[in-house]
């Protein structure tokens, strides 16, 4: 039975398929069917992370689903989001 939380079962068994955890390829799925956010893309537009706020770190490392965030220093935040 097909995950309802889950936008687009396909592109998700695609990236599942490549070697994405379910976790990262649910979060990218999902990232392209809202039209709010842009994964795909070109990045570089963005100032460095170390340049950015810590709640702006946070704000964004809640968008991508990044556990543990509350409890993070800046630079762990800047870390996770790396990582990610």
């Amino acid at each position: 039975m097909p995950d309802p939380s889950i936008k687009d079962e396909d592109m998700y068994e695609e990236l599942r398929d490549k070697g994405m955890s379910k976790e990262k390829a649910a979060r990218i799925t999902n990232a392209k069917a809202n039209d709010s956010q842009q994964p795909s893309k070109k990045g570089g537009k963005q100032p460095p992370y170390e340049e950015w706020s810590k709640d702006d770190l946070y704000e964004r490392a809640q968008e991508i689903g990044i556990e543990g965030r509350s409890d993070m220093t800046k630079d762990e935040l800047i870390e996770a989001l790396r990582e990610d």
